[in-house]
């Protein structure tokens, strides 16, 4: 019996002295740096309530997050809907003492930037800006520190729909499964824009072959996902309110099916958003704003393609980004035009989502981000 007590006192202290938190990091378009920017919550993964621990000031309309491999990083892009500016900025987050400190900024290379990534080694960030269509790359110190770009990759050409792709306008960049390869799709000209990507070099970033995929005209891509097993990639339209889906293979992607992300009763004006795969890859997301204001459900099935299994409302407008955390369990919601909060729980059955614990207020929400930490 002592060995018993022993053995359960110890595994107590064990227990005491690891513990496991995820935060969910928010952007905003504050449209003024003595207001704050980004906000730090707490998640928890029981209720599915959120509670405040951080939030920075003294940065403008950080529209999109990302968080390096480590997570010891949160890189935003900033200056962001703001005339003859755009600026990529690096921030350290301490989950130790819940704290988020501005370490420095660089020029975006382009006006507007809308996205931001690093690779997997941590050493190499890329962003892309919207109005100029553009992408810039920059090398990351361990420290945290962005330096300068190394690169910078402009574009020009238009499609067919006059008002919205009067030049290029790339929305995302994303890494492929392997990083060996970089995607930039790019809703004013219709093209999914293909670079490999060799960290080895001092100029890493370089035009594959092809150098792009063509996409449906007037489609408009905008954000890019992969399937977790690596063979398949999704990519949203905005203007068309559809997503591709792509089989990948030796670094090519492949279109397999075209579905509307929209009710059959939205003929038009659609402002499709952004899209997540469950970490399962058994159900993919994808959100609608505009008249919608909901997210379309799917099921992928084994050859990639898509079966819509449902629509849920978000519960708030314009859901310009979303997450699901890495156990599958919640999608977070930010509501830009509400300035809401919204998170759900997801049925991993299913893929149905119902929501869990209260709105928070944001105003203007335009990112988040979520990331478990371990702490001993």
């Amino acid at each position: 019996m002592k060995k018993l007590i022993s053995l359960i006192a110890l595994i107590l202290i064990c227990i005491n002295g690891y513990s496991q938190n995820t935060y969910v990091f928010f952007g905003s378009f504050n449209r003024d740096k003595n207001t704050e920017g980004i906000y730090v919550y707490k998640l928890d993964t029981v209720k599915g309530k959120l509670s405040k621990v951080t939030s920075v000031k003294g940065i403008l309309n950080p529209s999109f997050l990302t968080l390096s491999p480590n997570g010891k990083y949160v890189l935003a892009c900033t200056e962001s809907k703001t005339p003859n500016a755009g600026s990529v900025s690096s921030f350290k987050f301490n989950p130790k003492d819940e704290t988020l400190t501005f370490i420095n900024s660089q020029k975006s290379g382009g006006e507007n930037p809308v996205y931001v990534t690093v690779h997997q080694n941590g050493k190499w960030v890329v962003n892309a800006n919207y109005t100029e269509g553009s992408a810039s790359v920059y090398p990351l110190s361990e420290d945290g520190t962005l330096h300068p770009a190394v690169q910078n990759f402009q574009f020009s050409e238009g499609s067919i729909n006059e008002d919205r792709q009067d030049r290029s306008h790339v929305h995302a960049a994303v890494f492929s499964p392997d990083f060996t390869h970089l995607f930039l799709p790019d809703l004013g000209a219709d093209k999914i824009r293909s670079y490999t990507f060799d960290t080895d070099k001092a100029e890493p970033m370089q035009a594959a072959q092809p150098p792009y995929i063509p996409t449906t005209l007037g489609g408009g891509p905008r954000h890019f996902t992969f399937h977790p097993n690596g063979k398949f990639a999704y990519c949203i339209e905005e203007l068309s309110g559809t997503v591709n889906a792509y089989q990948y293979e030796n670094s090519n992607l492949k279109s397999i099916q075209r579905i509307n992300t929209h009710t059959d009763e939205n003929k038009d004006n659609f402002e499709s958003s952004d899209i997540h795969i469950s970490p399962d890859g058994r159900f993919l997301y994808a959100s609608n704003r505009g008249a919608e204001n909901n997210i379309a459900i799917f099921s992928i099935l084994e050859d990639g393609t898509l079966k819509n299994v449902g629509y849920q409302s978000i519960l708030g407008k314009h859901a310009r980004v979303f997450d699901i955390d890495e156990s599958g369990k919640f999608l977070i919601i930010a509501n830009g035009g509400s300035g809401t909060i919204v998170v759900f729980k997801r049925d991993a059955k299913t893929g149905l989502l119902k929501k869990t614990g209260r709105k928070v207020k944001i105003k203007s929400a335009s990112c988040v981000k979520i990331r478990k930490y371990s702490s001993t």
